[in-house]
């Protein structure tokens, strides 16, 4: 198993679904940053997962956007990521991905990319905006590296993208549970539990639900048929409005929501 499955039993062998915890790097400022994801870790995160500002984040609502506008602003570069990755894994064993749109790793060049994150501690990509079928480089540098690739899986899909998805994906699928931008919903769609459902008979090995997810009662209700549950807006807004403190305060709240009944 890679480092990401491996943190996603370890949860499941404790009686709990997982908790994956997105944070953007460089916000309020890189080393803010760092702290705040070392503190998701500390506090009942089992998969920390960063993701580098973007000039064009289309997948990310307001208060994500918000932020990594800062964070570019702030003078985020590339080398940035790998550093704050390295920072992190060297004090927390739990296992960093990172969710960038693709246009940066081109920038960067693939298989460079991969190099640079897998000798920072790195342990996969979730790349939204970039399918299997388009994504050979991508996906011959994570054989080559060991790193997961993380593809994305909507209530819309066919058949025939889900046999895809699952068949192509390491780690887990990113399982997106409606349709739309992230951000705080007051209810999930129940296109949720019936996509899980479809990528499990599809072969998906894990598939972990994101996109509207903001309480401990919903991460509850996500785990009743998922093997885990992201959350980002809520986490950003905490650090947003709080600082690290507060961060650590709503990210304990959030992983009540993770212990399974026996």
């Amino acid at each position: 198993m890679s480092r990401v499955e491996e943190a996603i039993q370890r949860a499941h062998d404790a009686g709990r679904g997982a908790f994956i915890g997105y944070l953007p790097v460089g916000y309020p400022d890189l080393q803010t940053s760092i702290d705040a994801a070392i503190a998701l870790a500390r506090n009942g995160v089992d998969v920390i997962e960063l993701g580098p500002p973007y000039s064009d984040p289309v997948m990310d609502g307001a208060i994500i956007q918000e932020a990594t506008q800062a964070a570019l602003a702030g003078g985020f570069r590339m080398r940035d990521l790998f550093s704050a990755v390295k920072a992190i894994t060297e004090a927390v064993d739990a296992p960093v991905v990172v969710m960038t749109y693709w246009n940066p790793v081109l920038q960067h060049g693939v298989d460079r990319y991969a190099d640079d994150l897998l000798a920072a501690g790195g342990a996969g990509l979730i790349t939204p905006d970039i399918t299997p079928e388009a994504a050979p480089e991508w996906i011959a540098a994570s054989k080559r590296t060991g790193l997961d690739r993380i593809f994305l899986a909507a209530p819309t899909s066919t058949d025939a993208r889900l046999d895809l998805v699952s068949s192509s994906s390491t780690g887990f699928v990113y399982t997106v549970s409606t349709m739309g931008i992230t951000g705080e919903r007051a209810e999930l769609d129940k296109a949720a539990r019936t996509l899980v459902g479809r990528l499990r008979e599809h072969g998906a090995g894990r598939a972990c639900v994101g996109i509207g997810i903001s309480t401990a009662a919903q991460i509850a209700g996500v785990l009743e048929y998922a093997d885990g549950a992201i959350v980002g807006t809520a986490l950003v807004r905490a650090l947003r409005d709080g600082g690290v403190e507060r961060l650590a305060e709503v990210t304990r709240e959030l992983a009540t929501g993770t212990v399974r009944a026996r």
